[in-house]
């Protein structure tokens, strides 16, 4: 299907515990081994990764003999104690909320229904918070539908006059990270770039443009300047609260890789590999060059984990369409995950 013509990018994500549905054949390569966890209630699709103590997901299969969950390894890439982000969140939950981006009756009941509305759950969506925030592998995909409704709401020129209004690409609404916001009051649409959290200044702004240009993802080949899906727009969202609060550019690339690092653990644990093997230790890599198109997009990390040995047996993802590349219709059952 060619990339202009319009195409419906709601997600769907079976609980980790259910038969796996066929996935239908995409363009490019996953790694098999990302868990996807999702719930579905009162037509609401958004992801709850980390839902419970012990978050329960496939390890890489860089070795037959090696899991790497607990590993030295995973603790560079994944650190079990979490990595803290160069931001506050303070009231944005309660903002969001309020606004109806985040219908905050629903999205409570998402997570209660699996008996993990933790108080911190709950003090970020209703609370106030005036810590820096701290990632980690049990709250990573809670932070991400946070992020997901802030980079949705929030007035941004990226928003308005970027790829995701490109009318080569379809209609703004059809987007996975729009279409498939269904947890908010009224229409994703009635709140795309529609409210004001905050505003940054015309050198936070560049950086933004900056470095959302040179932000991949391995479910598909687009920037975050394109944030056609959920981890896209999440890392929009991310970016913008960084640059708001007066994060430096070194700090907001490092904070990018270790939220995508969470996001896509089994990822980055293959590109870490690789690194390993070309003496390369994770401590020492380039943030920006990680998260490249190089080594974070789809069709990049292929051919690294390609390298590494990793086994490619998912097509594709129903995140969103590639720039310039034919992709095939995507379904519900299918997409990225965490």
């Amino acid at each position: 299907m060619n990339p202009m013509e319009e195409k419906t990018r709601n997600e769907s994500f079976e609980d980790a515990s259910s038969a796996e549905q066929p996935k239908p054949k995409r363009d490019y390569l996953l790694p098999a081994s990302i868990l996807v966890s999702a719930i579905i209630i009162a037509g609401a699709w958004i992801y709850t990764a980390g839902l419970e103590n012990t978050p329960r997901r496939q390890t890489t299969s860089v070795s037959s003999s090696q899991n790497t969950r607990g590993s030295e390894l995973e603790e560079k890439v994944v650190p079990s104690d979490g990595v803290v982000l160069p931001a506050t969140w303070g009231d944005l939950g309660a903002k969001l909320a309020s606004a109806g981006a985040i219908d905050a009756g629903q999205f409570q009941t998402l997570y209660e229904q699996r008996g993990i509305f933790t108080d911190e759950y709950k003090n970020l969506l209703l609370g106030r918070n005036d810590g820096k925030l701290k990632i980690t592998q049990d709250n990573a995909g809670y932070l991400l539908n946070l992020f997901w409704a802030l980079g949705l709401a929030e007035k941004n020129p990226i928003l308005e006059s970027g790829e995701m209004t490109d009318p080569r690409y379809g209609a703004t609404q059809n987007f996975a990270a729009t279409g498939g916001w269904t947890i908010a009051k009224g229409g994703a649409m009635e709140h795309y770039s529609r409210h004001t959290f905050f505003v940054l200044t015309p050198e936070q702004q560049a950086l933004v443009d900056k470095i959302s240009q040179g932000i991949y993802r391995p479910c598909c080949g687009n920037s975050t300047h394109f944030p056609d899906c959920n981890h896209g727009m999440a890392m929009l969202g991310l970016l913008e609260l960084m640059a708001s609060q007066g994060a430096s550019e070194s700090e907001m690339w490092k904070a990018a890789l270790a939220a995508n690092s969470y996001w896509f653990p089994d990822v980055y644990l293959t590109i870490a590999t690789y690194m390993k093997s070309r003496g390369i230790d994770w401590k020492n890599v380039n943030p920006q060059e990680v998260l490249g198109a190089d080594y974070s997009s789809a069709q990049g990390f292929a051919r690294i984990s390609a390298q590494v040995g990793q086994p490619q047996q998912r097509g594709g993802s129903g995140c969103g369409i590639d720039v310039g590349q034919p992709v095939q219709p995507q379904q519900q059952q299918g997409g990225c995950g965490i």
